[in-house]
């Protein structure tokens, strides 16, 4: 048995009933984020597709690969996108060793 069930990711909708008022806000935003702006939908679900990899989420994974089908996104077009997160993950990881490298620097003099 796997600690994440697909079968809670349809549930998702139910996170208003312990708190109704944060979750009504919550998902007003999230839908307004997801509507035609400058941004397509489609442009919007392969960044969200990219996003959901990185914060390495497999519910967020599996409904924007779906969605992601649904608006015509290629299998390609997904994977160079999932790479390009990546990227920009182990990128900001490194930048990071900066903080390091001035941490020793300072303890070195």
């Amino acid at each position: 048995m796997s600690y994440y069930d697909p079968k809670d990711l349809r549930k998702f909708g139910r996170i208003t009933e312990w708190s109704e008022s944060l979750g009504e806000k919550f998902f007003d935003y999230y839908n307004s984020v997801f509507k035609d702006g400058a941004l397509t939908p489609r442009e919007k679900s392969l960044i969200a597709l990219a996003v959901a990899h990185t914060e390495m989420c497999p519910y967020c994974i599996d409904a924007y690969t779906k969605d992601g089908l649904e608006r015509g996104i290629t299998k390609e077009e997904m994977m160079e996108a999932v790479h390009v997160g990546a990227a920009i993950k182990s990128g900001a990881t490194l930048v990071h060793g900066v903080m390091m490298m001035n941490k020793v620097n300072k303890l070195d003099s």
